[in-house]
């Protein structure tokens, strides 16, 4: 063997680095640990760590030696959910294509898309979104598109976007029978304590333009109510430039309220104008739109003592967390980067108004 040829069998059986960059010396401040799922429930007490995802059938669990903080570590139904202290929620998510049942033009430039699915209509929950894929592999990065409608028990998945480039624009152009790469459901989406026990009370479903379709799965969500205690008022505040979409199928659930920017229907102006011109009140606000739109909520919320869940519009790049490209700001310090960002992708997008600043 050549000295050049004993050189190359050393680099390739060099150790790689872990995952936090180390490879001796003290234990980093941070680290990450692989562990399978059956061992998930003891991490939080091991390790003294916290549970924050799944990657296909690992479960990667985030230590911070010396502090040993334990958290509560559930195992749910679709998957893991970590501790309640963070309020990070673990999301089981999949790979998969997707066949296409449908896909109609609702409004101008919006696009409704049914899909048939094998797991992730069952896993989503309101307020979640998925990657979807382009089939023209020069476009390497997903386009996050908010679920509008999941089925668990047929496996559809509905998907309203507006074409706003050429990823969309191809997706606009899909017929039955096509089919599509996606990953989902991805990011936390609004909690259980809004899901359930709002029996008595009234929210508002706040939708404007795009962010409309995200409202519909929660609507029917707590138009179920819960088996006790029942249903919420509910009541849709939707906002319009000009063309109406999604209406009737709110309408299904809720109470309804629009507003629109020509007067042409409803309100003339935006959702706020809509609400107090109706002296509306609620206890509740779930909200999704424009960052503008937002601003004013969470002012709203804060004069009036409603609880606020905001459902934030970012772009994405990854949407898994990696790329940092759609960070907000928030009102804490991230226990992992020490600066004070929340990622829109993972620990959103749905946030309560408090946690946030816009």
């Amino acid at each position: 063997m050549t000295n050049t040829c004993r050189k190359i069998s050393r680099m390739q059986a060099a150790p790689r680095s872990r995952p936090c960059g180390r490879t001796s010396g003290k234990p980093s401040a941070e680290r990450l640990r692989v562990l399978p799922p059956g061992k998930v429930k003891d991490a939080g007490a091991k390790y003294g760590g916290e549970f924050r995802e799944i990657r296909k059938n690992r479960v990667i669990v985030r230590g911070i030696p010396g502090e040993h903080k334990k958290r509560v570590v559930k195992e749910q139904e679709t998957g893991m959910q970590a501790g309640q202290e963070t309020g990070i929620r673990a999301v089981q998510k999949f790979r998969e294509k997707a066949e296409v049942l449908q896909n109609t033009r609702i409004a101008k430039g919006i696009y409704d898309l049914r899909l048939k699915t094998k797991q992730i209509a069952a896993a989503a929950k309101p307020g979640q979104f998925v990657s979807v894929y382009s089939n023209d592999h020069s476009r390497l990065l997903p386009r996050p598109i908010s679920i509008c409608g999941a089925d668990p028990e047929s496996g559809e998945l509905r998907l309203v976007f507006r074409v706003a480039g050429r990823g969309t624009e191809e997706f606009s152009r899909l017929s039955a029978g096509d089919r599509v790469d996606l990953t989902g459901p991805l990011g936390n989406g609004f909690p259980e304590s809004v899901l359930k026990g709002q029996a008595g009370k009234t929210v508002f479903l706040i939708g404007g333009g795009i962010g409309i379709p995200p409202m519909v799965q929660l609507a029917r969500t707590l138009a179920a109510g819960d088996d006790e205690k029942g249903a919420p008022r509910l009541i849709s505040v939707l906002g319009f430039r000009d063309e109406l979409f999604l209406v009737d199928d709110l309408k299904a659930y809720s109470e309804v309220v629009i507003a629109t920017e020509d007067g042409s229907c409803g309100t003339k102006g935006n959702v706020l104008d809509a609400i107090r011109g109706r002296n509306l009140k609620a206890d509740v606000i779930c909200a999704c739109g424009p960052t503008p739109m937002l601003r004013a909520l969470r002012v709203y919320a804060q004069e009036t003592g409603a609880e606020c869940w905001l459902s934030l519009e970012e772009k994405m790049a990854c949407g898994i967390g990696a790329c940092l490209s759609c960070v907000c700001k928030s009102t804490d310090i991230d226990e992992h980067s020490r600066v004070r960002n929340k990622r829109v992708c993972t620990e959103g997008p749905v946030f309560n108004s408090i946690d946030i600043e816009l």
